[in-house]
């Protein structure tokens, strides 16, 4: 693996003022972890919340987000086909099926990573940010161009990590990469409070032990993600699900409000925990 300094992406002096909205890349250097579909469910939830916002799928070669959103009937044009100025952004954005303050911006699936030019996407970026009020910006896996592609327009980052070594190994890496200017926070996923429980499972404090970021929140492991978003529902739609619910409260400290920190149910003790609770300290 090639050796990559941390993302250093300087400004020109004097240039023109902060775009309104803010750009925040979703990442975590491992993949497989859920990137692609935290970012249409807290897109799709800060839609619901009256936002303005853009999903910027950055994983060139290998385009998901608009599966997950059930949008890929729809897309007609991609993000490299605005990058070579073949079309206008208002050409390539898809609405999304529940709401026009959703758009997607789909990633191509027939080219390759290194076809994106760094500058090109810091001027979409930056042109996005004049339009929306948040640009999710969906980051390929690994730590190669495609990362730093990704990255590049962003201000903010998201990192996201299932509670296994590996990820918050890969996790402690990025951040390493990303340094202080993203300001990066912390999404656990997929954790199972039963396996936590039973520590078979690291926890949310053995994983920010090591990562030591500012946590946005913890989303459960439950089969009915794993359903919503086949059918390319995001279940950020369904806010009486914990999990939807989730979602919407990660939206709403993402936006600055001062909600606590939502994390997934604790799990009911078993039928066999509850007879050792009651029966186990009388043994003689």
């Amino acid at each position: 693996m090639q050796n990559i300094e941390p993302i250093a992406i300087q400004h020109e002096a004097g240039a023109a003022p902060a775009p309104r909205g803010r750009a925040i890349v979703l990442t975590s250097g491992k993949g497989g972890v859920g990137k692609t579909t935290t970012t249409a469910n807290l897109g799709t939830a800060l839609a619901e919340r009256g936002a303005s916002v853009v999903l910027v799928d950055a994983d060139v070669g290998l385009r998901n987000l608009d599966i997950v959103l059930g949008l890929e009937s729809r897309v007609k044009h991609h993000l490299l086909d605005v990058l070579e100025e073949r079309v206008q952004i208002e050409d390539a954005l898809v609405a999304g099926k529940h709401s026009d303050r959703l758009q997607l911006l789909a990633a191509a699936q027939s080219r390759e990573k290194e076809e994106v030019h760094t500058p090109q996407m810091v001027a979409l970026i930056a042109t996005l940010r004049e339009r929306f009020d948040f640009v999710l910006i969906d980051c390929p896996a690994g730590i190669e161009m495609g990362f730093r592609n990704a990255v590049a327009g962003a201000d903010e980052a998201i990192v996201i990590c299932t509670p296994e070594v590996s990820a918050v190994r890969d996790v402690d890496r990025v951040i390493g990469l990303l340094g202080n200017r993203f300001r990066p926070q912390l999404i656990v996923n997929r954790l199972r409070p039963q396996l936590v429980k039973r520590g078979k499972m690291l926890s949310i404090d053995d994983v920010n032990g090591i990562l030591r970021l500012p946590l946005l929140g913890a989303i459960a492991d439950e089969p009915e993600i794993i359903i919503t978003t086949n059918r390319g529902e995001p279940l950020a739609l369904r806010k009486e699900n914990p999990t939807g619910a989730a979602y919407h409260a990660i939206a709403a400290r993402l936006a600055g409000e001062d909600v606590p920190v939502p994390m997934p149910p604790t799990p009911r003790p078993t039928l066999k925990e509850r007879v050792t609770a009651l029966f186990g300290g009388n043994r003689s």
